[in-house]
């Protein structure tokens, strides 16, 4: 086999594959996704995971703009600032924002390391440590602690914060993070950008943080139960709190018609400062809030 024989035959490897991602392009979500530091061991387990719903592939740069030329879809060409070379291809049928929970889930604690940049402030907390007296203690002094030997192990003594939120990580630092098992990171496959073929566009920054999501969701839904409740909505969820309060109500009214005198309790309550009738309000306001989330959660 001759040097013309080779490149004809890796010219047709690569016709194959551009052929292949045009294909692939024409997929509801072409996402450009971030493998950054990933270790291939969880990079491999992630795309077996993916397989029913999803396909990744490791693709260079120049095969990507092929593809993107073949494939007509002008759209998809804001895709290419963010083929990198810590990136990958995924391509799926789902929405681009299912597929982003799915990869959210499936990220791995991981240890600091030298040069990375701090999520949010590193702080150490007062007390003891697993570390014996010897050259740790000098360890611990160099990024600020306050070591102290105590039963024969080395004591923190003040919380310290040893890395701000946004500031790269030392050498030093890193090196007492494991050794004192603190973990900051998690490392996953992250969505960059993803085009949406239904809708002919392209997101970028997408975040799925499933635990803000849920608690504001639960704080909406306790506002609306005790808005709907005072608006007298009826439903399930609200009829037995409506009906409560319309019981309190009608006990009053029936006094004020039978001429009965308000209890005790009700005249020193009207004789209370207004800045303790608006905390009861807060107060009444918090239970039924309460009550609404007890009944959709509960």
């Amino acid at each position: 086999m001759n040097a013309n024989d080779t490149t004809t035959h890796v010219s047709d490897v690569k016709k194959a594959k551009v052929k292949e991602l045009a294909e692939l392009l024409k997929k509801k979500t072409v996402m450009i996704i971030s493998i950054k530091g990933l270790p291939s061991a969880q990079f491999q387990d992630i795309k077996k995971k993916l397989r029913r719903k999803a396909k990744i592939q490791v693709v260079k740069k120049n095969l990507v703009n092929f593809a993107l030329e073949a494939n007509k879809v002008k759209e998809l060409d804001d895709l290419i600032p963010y083929v990198e070379d810590s990136t990958a291809m995924l391509f799926s049928d789902e929405d681009a924002f299912v597929i982003s929970g799915i990869l959210a889930d499936e990220k791995s604690p991981a240890k600091a390391k030298a040069g990375m940049i701090a999520p949010f402030d590193i702080e150490v907390k007062a007390g003891p440590t697993e570390l014996l007296p010897g050259p740790d203690i000098s360890a611990l002094s160099a990024v600020g602690l306050a070591p102290k030997v105590e039963n024969g192990k080395i004591a923190v003594m003040q919380d310290k914060v040893i890395v701000k939120e946004g500031k790269e990580i030392s050498e030093n630092a890193a090196s007492i993070m494991a050794k004192l098992d603190i973990i900051p990171f998690e490392v996953g496959v992250e969505p960059v950008a993803a085009f949406d073929g239904d809708v002919k566009k392209v997101y970028v920054d997408i975040v799925i943080d499933k635990d803000a999501a849920l608690a504001d969701l639960e704080y909406a839904c306790g506002r609306g139960f005790a808005f709907a409740v005072e608006l007298g909505i009826v439903n399930s969820e609200t009829l037995d709190s409506i009906l409560g309060k319309a019981k309190a109500h009608g006990g009053v009214i029936s006094r004020i018609v039978s001429g009965e005198p308000e209890p005790v309790v009700e005249a020193v309550a009207e004789e209370a400062p207004v800045e303790e009738k608006k905390e009861e309000v807060k107060e009444e306001a918090k239970e039924e809030s309460a009550a609404g989330l007890a009944s959709l959660f509960g």
